[in-house]
């Protein structure tokens, strides 16, 4: 009797147990499924969309590009040069001052190269009176031939004579030309009008011939120096136009392909390709350069390339269909230029589709969303 009531006492506890742990197993599935409730309704909280964050799909002609860079030049430089040696006089410009074309900057000190004129001139004057000698020696010959007084080798010998003067006075006026042109030289004149770059010497100084004096750039015309790899190069023609960007500029600047080298360069095997900026105030020699080079052209849908999302295995765009998020797969296809940003053609969508800014960042699919009035 003792042994059936213990039995029965164990019993008895094993259910209570059994109620406590279903009790406690049921307070825990409903403790869960209020955190799925309450993570649910913040799941479907609103997310209000401004109108900048979404655009409408749409068909865009997206330029081919491709990137170049360099550095901005002049498209006409000059040195100013010393063609004879000597000191330099009288140089007053320097760095930005304005030049105009053959204006005299500077002089080298002419006394040496004027008494070197004064003597060539006076050896031709020399000379030319020799030729008046024997001129009058000839003549005097030839009449003595004629009345049979001399020989026809004496009138020969004079008529030598009379060639030879000639030829010397001919050679001294061209040494009193060459005097005169080193006389000349010595007055330093601007090839072309522009801007001074940079001033190389300094007055009293001791120049010699070919020593750089200064630097004339002109920059109504400026240029950049593009090498392209040579498959790149096959699309390129002149005329092309490029958008570039300027350090300082916040504007890109337009440019077109105004000359294009023959020959690739050894080594890197690169083309060189010049590119020509339209005039623009505040453009110096120097600064860098770089933008995109516009080979062609297509037509497409086309989303600028931030909005495409690529945290999944295929690429998807964020799109608006009625109150919610959906991701939307897409094929990608040409990139190009457009408005001034980068773009990328898509497929998987039709045109008017609103889809998300790629500033918005990642909202989970099947999120509400309330949008402002679009401007």
């Amino acid at each position: 009797m003792k042994r059936w009531m213990m039995w029965a006492l164990a019993a008895v506890v094993m259910v209570l147990l059994a109620l406590g742990v279903l009790r406690a197993l049921g307070a825990r599935k409903a403790q869960q499924a209020a955190v799925a409730e309450q993570t649910a309704r913040s799941a479907q909280a609103v997310v209000e969309l401004a109108a900048s964050d979404y655009f409408a799909l749409q068909e865009q002609e997206l330029q081919g590009g491709l990137p170049v860079s360099g550095t901005l030049r002049a498209a006409n430089t000059a040195f100013v040069k010393a063609r004879v040696a000597g000191e330099l006089q009288g140089l007053a410009v320097r760095e930005g001052d304005a030049v105009k074309s053959g204006q005299v900057i500077a002089r080298i000190e002419p006394s040496e190269y004027d008494a070197r004129l004064r003597q060539a001139q006076l050896q031709a004057d020399a000379a030319k009176a020799q030729i008046d000698i024997a001129l009058r020696q000839y003549d005097n010959n030839k009449a003595l031939v004629d009345q049979g007084f001399i020989s026809r080798t004496a009138l020969d010998t004079s008529l030598a004579n009379l060639h030879a003067a000639r030829a010397s006075h001919e050679a001294a006026m061209a040494a009193a030309d060459v005097a005169r042109k080193s006389a000349s030289d010595t007055v330093l004149r601007t090839p072309m009008s522009g801007l001074v770059s940079q001033r190389l010497a300094q007055p009293g100084e001791r120049v010699a011939v070919d020593t750089r004096i200064v630097e004339i750039v002109d920059l109504s015309r400026m240029e950049i120096e593009a090498a392209l790899s040579a498959t790149d190069s096959v699309g390129v023609r002149l005329g092309q136009r490029a958008e570039l960007h300027v350090e300082g500029f916040d504007k890109p600047l337009s440019a077109r392909v105004a000359r294009i080298n023959p020959s690739t360069q050894a080594g890197s095997r690169s083309v060189l390709v010049y590119l020509q900026l339209q005039a623009t105030p505040g453009l110096r020699q120097g600064l860098f350069v770089q933008g995109s080079l516009g080979t062609g052209s297509i037509r497409a849908l086309a989303v600028p390339l931030e909005a495409v999302r690529t945290d999944k295995p295929q690429p998807y765009l964020q799109v608006l269909q009625g109150d919610q998020i959906r991701h939307v797969s897409v094929t990608l296809g040409a990139r190009g230029q457009a408005n001034g940003s980068e773009r990328v053609a898509v497929s998987g969508l039709t045109a008017g589709s609103l889809v998300l800014a790629g500033a918005v960042g990642p909202l989970r699919e099947g999120t509400q969303v309330k949008l402002a009035a679009q401007r």
